[in-house]
């Protein structure tokens, strides 16, 4: 990507100069409030959302949980605790890699995966035939009535059956530290290229960093225009909040919509302020672009409805998989995004290689958190790992590393859109499951492959959020912690640690008290059938390769292809590429018109008032994002107290 994009201004903080650190960051204080800000999210995430059954707090790739307590530590307790601001950043970065972990991103998934597979077997459904004797035992629990009481809840007296879980679990934690270390290291890899080099903008780490400038935040926190912003998401959400309490106390609708092209296709009105306050921070030619590819996605699909041109591929639910042709050609330009950044930084890769294998004394690492040498061999690792576990658990042994690379791909290409897009809602066009499976064909996985295919569903389908985003933000804050960076690495995989064991323990604990079926519908239901419904469909009709996705998977990379070309060589060009790949996806749909008023608004402000303007109105927006995410936890911790449930006044 260009260096220098249209929109950035001088003086924002991304462009300002690096000042050295005061003092030490990785202290005992810092690591351990960093593990207990990590544990507490670890155990709130999940009650949260199934139990309380609120706003989401750790959905997203916004942490909106690690941000409100952020929020409270800098402004309320640093007052007592008089941590320093190196100290902050690391409490930060460790509760970010932790809320990648309890929900959406690998727990709650997990265990109701594994399980489901058995409970919701039918004689309707035949997975008994199907799935279940190409299943390795020891990839699931074995005790029928300890999956029963998972789903239905435990009888009096009952605790957590712990020794049916512990070995399963054990096994599959073996590939989720496998799949973090890789993510870790492609970032650590990848760090100096995405910060110094091409200068992405990170507009989600923004808000922390002006909590923790130089003057204690003072600027920040005592600033009127900031709060005028804090309170508009506030009164919204207190109005809606109250309305589940008070029925005449009327709500204020968000949300609206209106058929287009006959009825075909639903333009969706959405108000997310924090995605506005994002939006606000990032280049015009990025937002744009944003909002420009979800409108024309919207337009193919309606003027393909109305043609009644239509594939008869079935990709799952992920992604942009409502129409095949669409997200063929965004998972195109996802690959074309990742493969084209590695080829414009083949150089310095080069010299990532040559001071792994050969210790070049010219490529210095000194400043990095793992060395290239430890981050080359971590990754490789990792991956072998990764794929014999694959292999183990079903897949061919072309098929293991294969669905690998293609999920890093995604992962990888999905980080670059958050970094440098501030989508902090977003998930990719397809997944390496169904790519995979489009583009060689059930018929040659086998059933035990298919049923392989499924079980990545846990780690590499729902991925709205993952360790390598928050990885990937916490090396860009890492800048203001000094150059000895190495500690940071044992920080994060604590913090990723307490993360994995605290909320496998909660989900349990609730699922066995009050019964998953009573706790949340999606994570106990549509999220364990997907996978296998989707396996048993390929299975009961088996398929081979669709030569159509191969097709449009080449014409999404070659537009990519275009548009990047088009970007680095034609300094007038006006179309960032960065919303091509994402531009089907569902969430757009709800996100256009939130990125869209930001856009319009920072258009008008730089037209009219300048970059002073700019500065002057920024911390509105900065003030929408910290409002959002304050209300909605305060409204959980009113419903915990109060036993209210389904209050939620915050979802993207």
């Amino acid at each position: 990507m260009a260096a220098v994009a249209l929109g950035a201004l001088p003086g924002t903080p991304q462009q300002t100069s690096l000042h050295s650190p005061s003092g030490a960051p990785f202290t005992f204080r810092s690591l351990g409030l960093g593990a207990f800000f990590s544990l507490c999210i670890a155990i709130g995430d999940p009650y949260g959302n199934m139990v309380i059954r609120g706003s989401y707090m750790g959905l997203d790739f916004g942490t909106p949980g690690a941000l409100f307590l952020f929020f409270l530590l800098a402004a309320l307790f640093n007052r007592i605790l008089r941590l320093r601001r190196e100290e902050l950043l690391v409490v930060y970065i460790m509760m970010i890699a932790a809320s990648a972990i309890p929900t959406m991103g690998l727990s709650e998934h997990l265990l109701t995966i594994i399980s489901g597979v058995q409970y919701y077997a039918s004689p309707e459904n035949d997975w008994s035939q199907l799935i279940h004797p190409f299943i390795p035992a020891w990839m699931v629990p074995q005790d029928p009535e300890a999956i029963k009481w998972f789903f239905e809840g435990a009888p009096k007296g009952h605790g957590v059956p712990w020794g049916v879980w512990l070995g399963p679990l054990a096994c599959w934690l073996v590939l989720a530290l496998a799949l973090y270390l890789v993510m870790i290291a492609t970032m650590v890899i990848l760090r100096r290229q995405w910060v110094d080099q091409e200068r992405l903008l990170y507009p989600i780490i923004q808000v922390p960093l002006e909590m923790v400038q130089q003057d204690g935040g003072r600027t920040f926190f005592r600033n009127p225009v900031m709060w005028a912003g804090f309170a508009l998401p506030v009164l919204a959400s207190t109005l809606n909040g109250l309305h589940a309490y008070f029925n005449f106390i009327p709500a204020l609708q968000l949300v609206s919509s209106i058929p287009i092209l006959r009825n075909t296709v639903n333009l969706e009105f959405r108000l997310s302020f924090p995605m506005i306050g994002f939006s606000y921070l990032i280049n015009l030619d990025i937002a744009f672009s944003l909002w420009f590819f979800n409108t024309v996605a919207k337009l193919l699909r309606g003027g393909l409805n109305i043609l009644g041109i239509s594939s008869t591929e079935k990709l799952g639910i992920y992604g942009a998989a409502s129409e095949p042709v669409l997200a063929h050609q965004g998972q195109g330009a996802m690959i074309m995004l990742v493969l084209f950044g590695l080829w414009i930084a083949r150089d310095y890769l080069r010299g990532v290689l040559r001071k792994a294998f050969k210790g070049d004394p010219q490529v210095d690492d000194s400043g990095e958190m793992l060395s290239y040498r430890a981050a080359v061999f971590t990754w490789i690792g990792g991956v072998l790992v990764l794929s014999v576990w694959l292999w183990l658990s079903g897949l061919p042994f072309w098929a293991a590393p294969l669905t690998v690379l293609t999920a890093l791909l995604t992962f990888v290409g999905l980080t670059r859109v958050v970094c440098e897009g501030g989508v902090a809602t977003a998930v990719g066009p397809m997944i390496a499951s169904s790519t995979i499976v489009s583009a060689f064909g059930s018929q040659v996985l086998g059933p035990a492959g298919m049923v392989g295919m499924a079980f990545t569903y846990v780690w590499a389908a729902d991925i709205r959020t993952f360790v390598m985003a928050s990885c990937a933000h916490g090396l860009k804050l890492s800048e203001h912690l000094g150059r000895r960076l190495r500690p940071l690495f044992w920080a994060l995989l604590l913090a990723i640690l307490i993360s994995l064991v605290a909320s496998l323990a909660t989900i349990l604990h609730l699922a066995y008290t009050y019964g998953g079926i009573n706790l949340n519908g999606w994570f106990f239901d549509g999220g364990p059938k997907a996978p296998f419904e989707y396996a048993a469909a390929k299975l009961n009709s088996p398929v081979g390769p669709d030569w159509t996705g191969w097709v449009h998977t080449l014409v999404g990379g070659g537009i990519m292809a275009l548009l990047m070309l088009a970007r680095h060589q034609l300094s007038w060009w006006p179309l960032h590429p960065i919303g091509y790949p994402i531009g089907a996806v569902w969430l757009m749909d709800a996100l256009w018109f939130s990125i869209f008023l930001a856009w319009l608004i920072k258009l008008a402000v730089l037209k009219y008032g300048g970059p002073q303007l700019y500065r002057a109105t920024r911390p509105f927006f900065l003030g929408m994002i910290v409002g959002q995410f304050a209300v909605a936890a305060t409204w959980l911790i009113i419903d915990y107290f109060t036993g209210m449930t389904d209050n939620v006044v915050f979802w993207i």
